[in-house]
């Protein structure tokens, strides 16, 4: 079990977006098991060819969406995020329900709008 991250150049998405979705990828995916170690900053900095910032940047929303967690000198470890994330998906789901229905949104516009907004974020369906 390594650590697979390829920056593409070409993409639209800044370098430490690209670093930050394929960590949560791979973790969500079980390639990166929980309690498994991540490299340095410096380290992973260096063998991408990028700033100690960019992967640094990375780490800190890998860390605030609890896929990571950073154990001080003993360094970043996959956490048990997946239950905590859903957990998350879901109160923000119901929020955003509870808010539509109090705009007077029916459920339909409620879930197109819903739809836009992940579309945007994802990108279109391909």
């Amino acid at each position: 079990m390594t650590l697979q991250i390829d920056i593409d150049e070409a993409s639209s998405a800044a370098p430490y977006e690209q670093v930050r979705a394929q960590i949560a990828g791979q973790a969500r995916s079980g390639a990166l098991p929980v309690g498994h170690k991540l490299p340095t900053v410096r380290g992973l900095a260096q063998e991408l060819g990028l700033a100690a910032n960019t992967v640094a940047k990375a780490y800190r929303a890998l860390e605030a969406d609890g896929v990571v967690e950073t154990r001080g000198r003993n360094g970043t470890f996959v956490a048990a995020a997946g239950d905590a994330a859903a957990r998350e998906a879901s109160a923000a789901a119901r929020t955003y329900a509870e808010r539509a229905r109090r705009l007077g949104l029916s459920e339909q516009d409620a879930l197109a709008a819903a739809r836009d907004a992940l579309r945007a974020v994802y990108g279109a369906a391909r």
